[in-house]
């Protein structure tokens, strides 16, 4: 666990440099900690790191830290994970990347769409656009690299996948993931940093 610099009012706590569930828990439970110090205005959670806005006013980088470091030292249980809820995304699978996939990685599009939906996803990140979750980890017999050229316009609601992630796009988009299906989930708001998402097909 390690401190950077973000800017003079914010600073980024880092858990480690890898993609994990193990990490994206230590998230989870320090940013539940830590949103019980008022001296902290606003922190944003990713795969494994921690961006932290705090109150200029009431501390400099160094007392911060020490703030921080006493707070998540605390052995007390922040239930987090009972915080998480799983969301299931209706999906159709009819992407126009999802013989592509199915190519790349020598299988039957049936096979791509069972290894798609055979387990939950874990919200890693939001970002991008506004509602767009990163979701982590594909199965990797389907990891698929981005397009080299992305597409002016990918559609709200395509199911996507690059390299060893899924997402949905909210909205209208340019884009380079592989579209292998589409869905007409509308509540992209819902989805929060450390919740799990369920493709089901129809």
């Amino acid at each position: 666990m390690h401190f950077k610099t973000a800017s003079i009012d914010s600073i980024m706590l880092y858990f480690g440099d890898t993609i994990s569930e193990k990490l994206l828990d230590q998230v989870q439970d320090a940013y539940h900690k830590l949103r019980e110090l008022n001296e902290i205005i606003e922190m944003t959670p990713s795969y494994n790191s921690l961006w932290i806005h705090y109150d200029l006013n009431q501390h400099n980088q160094q007392s911060i830290k020490k703030l921080i470091l006493s707070k998540l030292s605390q052995n007390t249980s922040t239930l987090s994970s009972k915080a998480n809820k799983t969301i299931e995304i209706p999906t159709q699978y009819n992407g126009i990347d999802l013989e592509r996939v199915a190519q790349h990685n020598q299988l039957s599009i049936k096979e791509v769409i069972n290894l798609h939906t055979q387990q939950s996803y874990r919200v890693y990140a939001i970002g991008f656009m506004v509602g767009f979750a990163y979701l982590a980890k594909l199965n990797p017999r389907i990891a698929t690299p981005r397009h080299a050229t992305p597409r002016s316009k990918v559609p709200k609601g395509a199911v996507a996948i690059a390299d060893h992630q899924t997402a949905i796009y909210p909205q209208d988009s340019a884009g380079g993931w592989n579209i292998i299906g589409e869905t007409n989930f509308e509540d992209f708001t819902s989805f929060k940093v450390g919740d799990y998402v369920q493709f089901v097909e129809t």
